[in-house]
């Protein structure tokens, strides 16, 4: 019996020496995942994603949060290259942070990947997922333009100097050159809030301008832009059209408040930035660049939309997780 159980053994271990394929399937991957800060409602549903990824890829991970900190940004790379994690992803707090935590990872000799946006010149990835928002400008100006043809149209933008709204403009201008069918009457900026969003509309309804669309800059400005609407007995005549895709904005098309959002669904972020590593880990070459696709929904389609509440049916429209 002794004899038999040494030659078994000894098949295995000359299986394993043969194949270390085999002895790495048995081996667990570790993803570390540094965020900029759970309590960012974009950032969190991110996180989400990419656990539900790895739960359902039997990948451990390791979720460590900066809170928004640079240093402790640094610490946490320090912490993953400490465990010797498989990957790890990082959610952009700044572009030179990343070019940092880039040359730790390549220094310790683990694939990282990077969400939300590009890194700083220099900083060494397997791939990048992140939203263009030139491209949801260009989407929401797109969709004004063939929905409402020969309509006014009304720019509630963000807050100037982010580099965030200055694209979404530059998109939007875009569209309605390219299409030709909508005239832009006026473009107010705000602070990102609903209270801003607002006032600009209410002086704007007084200076006597003709609009019958507006578009917001996101779904909580879309609210600021509703209160005023009401108070000037304009609610349910000028279209509302906003930017977000997220729960609030989904009820919003649900009970009717407002007409359409360019979703840019944040689970499909986690879930591709996870896909990112899994497939790098397996021998495949992933994208070095994927944009967040930005899809329209409307009070016909919103039963259909990929929500930021990650699922299944977000899985399967980025084609599966291998």
């Amino acid at each position: 019996m002794k004899t038999a159980v040494k030659i078994i053994s000894g098949i295995v271990l000359c299986a394993l020496i043969l194949s270390p394929g085999l002895a790495q399937a048995e081996k667990q991957l570790v993803f570390g995942n540094i965020c900029s800060a759970r309590t960012d409602v974009w950032n969190s549903y991110s996180i989400k994603a990419f656990e539900y990824a790895a739960e359902k890829m039997g990948v451990q991970t390791i979720v460590l949060d900066p809170e928004w900190q640079m240093e402790k940004a640094v610490a946490a790379m320090e912490d993953l290259i400490n465990k010797k994690v498989d990957g790890i992803s990082v959610y952009t707090i700044t572009p030179e942070l990343d070019v940092r935590l880039a040359n730790m990872a390549k220094e310790a000799g683990i694939p990282v990947t990077f969400e939300n946006s590009m890194p700083g010149e220099g900083a060494e990835y397997i791939a990048v997922v992140a939203c263009r928002y030139e491209d949801i400008g260009y989407a929401a100006g797109k969709f004004i333009s063939e929905t409402w043809p020969g309509s006014k149209l009304f720019y509630v933008m963000g807050q100037p100097g982010m580099n965030i709204t200055e694209p979404y403009e530059e998109g939007l201008h875009r569209a309605l050159k390219e299409f030709g069918t909508v005239e832009l009457v006026g473009t107010q900026p705000t602070d990102w809030g609903a209270e801003k969003a607002m006032n600009v509309t209410q002086n704007f309804i007084q200076s006597g301008k003709q609009f019958d669309v507006i578009f917001a800059n996101n779904e909580q400005m879309a609210q600021g832009v509703i209160n005023a609407l009401k108070d000037a007995g304009l609610y349910g005549k000028v279209k509302i059209v906003s930017t977000g895709g997220g729960p609030v904005g989904l009820e919003m098309l649900k009970n009717k408040q407002i007409d359409a959002t360019m979703s840019a669904p944040v689970s499909l972020q986690g879930l591709i930035t996870f896909k990112n590593l899994y497939q790098h880990l397996h021998g495949k070459t992933p994208p070095k660049f994927t944009p967040l696709p930005i899809i329209p929904v409307t009070v016909d389609n919103v039963d259909d939309a990929i929500s930021w509440e990650v699922s299944d049916a977000a899985i399967e429209y980025i084609g599966g997780l291998e």
